[in-house]
């Protein structure tokens, strides 16, 4: 019987090898290749062509060691893997931190917490030294991760408004203007004529669902009797099925509602699922509202959806850009966003043009998408 044939293992190009190629010493290639400073640019650009001729790839482990960097950056979504592969919205958030951490040569991994016992392995991962910061949102108003984070001495920016502070004031974030957003909506569904504008929320421990809520409670506050009616108000959790439950408690305790405004596009999905079920036109009985304009779902929907739209994705490459930073930026405005991050990358006045910088956050536009359902 013969023996297998093994093949022999190819030898990676070693720093020695480019110095010698490049006629330098080894101190300068790796000075070079680890992106330091005081190489005369004759001599960087011969140990640039070396390393291209060689196709030599740095060790990243030897050269952590060197640069205390690991170009790599955790997100973390503290919702479970069902959830976060099921909902658009996650997968438009990450294309943009990944399109960002790219563009700069990071790495991106994915963290996920499906219970308790996930947000101490989380913490223990990011206080082992293996990432330089962290990109952390979904979190739900309980959750312990800000404080594990915190305590890892990991920077950080996290995606929605903190509804806590840290023992340093309030964390760094990116947000929408989601009760301005919430505005624009209800007052679209007012000023069509409605009367019995409903209100189907997301999950109430989140802050991006209290804010929609908030904005709803605004214009209610301006009609004739000077508020809204509790009955009008269905608290859901953000997915298709919990729009569907919330829509038929609804219907079945106010069954004269002439319009909905839904506090996300799934949740509005569900909502029209039920009123067709029901016999209902829309939006000729009732007109509905989402919030996100997921394309394709909004366009795509039987009425097409109208909704506000926000952009998730410009919201992840802005929250890994304040990240890759650095330690103390200035925003359009002037002021100061703290924090402390891996790697320099994009210089002041970076961020979107039209987002406004509250202390710490960086708040992000919504417009209303007009479309059939209302």
């Amino acid at each position: 019987m013969r023996s297998p044939v093994v093949p022999e293992a190819v030898s990676r190009p070693t720093l020695e090898a480019v110095a010698t190629r490049a006629g330098v010493s080894r101190a300068t290639v790796s000075r070079v290749v680890n992106g330091g400073y005081g190489v005369r640019e004759s001599l960087a650009e011969r140990v640039r062509r070396a390393v291209a001729e060689l196709g030599y790839v740095p060790n990243q482990a030897a050269r952590s060691l060197v640069t205390k960097r690991h170009d790599a950056v955790a997100v973390v979504i503290a919702e479970p893997e069902a959830r976060v592969f099921t909902d658009p919205f996650f997968a438009l958030q990450l294309r943009g931190i990944s399109k960002e951490l790219t563009a700069h040569d990071n790495q991106l991994v994915l963290l996920l917490t499906e219970g308790r016992d996930d947000h101490a392995r989380v913490a223990r991962y990011l206080a082992g030294g293996h990432v330089d910061g962290a990109l952390v949102f979904s979190l739900h108003l309980d959750d312990p991760l800000p404080g594990l984070i915190h305590d890892a001495g990991v920077p950080t920016v996290f995606g929605g408004r903190p509804g806590w502070r840290d023992r340093t004031g309030t964390p760094l974030y990116v947000d929408t203007d989601n009760r301005g957003g919430a505005r624009t909506a209800v007052r679209h569904l007012a000023g069509l004529g409605r009367t019995r504008i409903a209100h189907i929320t997301g999950a109430l421990d989140q802050t991006s669902a209290v804010d929609r809520l908030d904005g709803y409670r605004d214009v209610m506050a301006e009609t004739a009797d000077g508020g809204g009616d509790p009955s009008l108000v269905v608290e859901s959790d953000f997915t298709p099925a919990g729009g569907e439950r919330a829509m038929r408690e609804l219907l079945d305790r106010r069954p004269d509602v002439d319009a909905v405004f839904a506090a996300n596009d799934l949740t509005a999905l569900g909502a029209l699922r039920v009123l067709r079920e029901r016999g209902l036109r829309v939006p000729e009985d009732v007109a509905v509202v989402g919030f996100d304009d997921m394309l394709p779902l909004a366009e795509q929907s039987d009425p097409p959806l109208t909704t506000v739209r926000q952009d998730i994705e410009q919201m992840g490459r802005l929250m890994a850009r304040l990240l890759l930073r650095g330690a103390t930026t200035v925003l359009r405005d002037g002021s100061a966003a703290a924090g402390a991050g891996p790697k320099g990358a994009s210089g002041p006045g970076d961020a979107d043009p039209a987002a406004r910088t509250p202390g710490p956050g960086v708040i992000l536009p919504t417009t209303l998408i007009r479309r059939a359902s209302a």
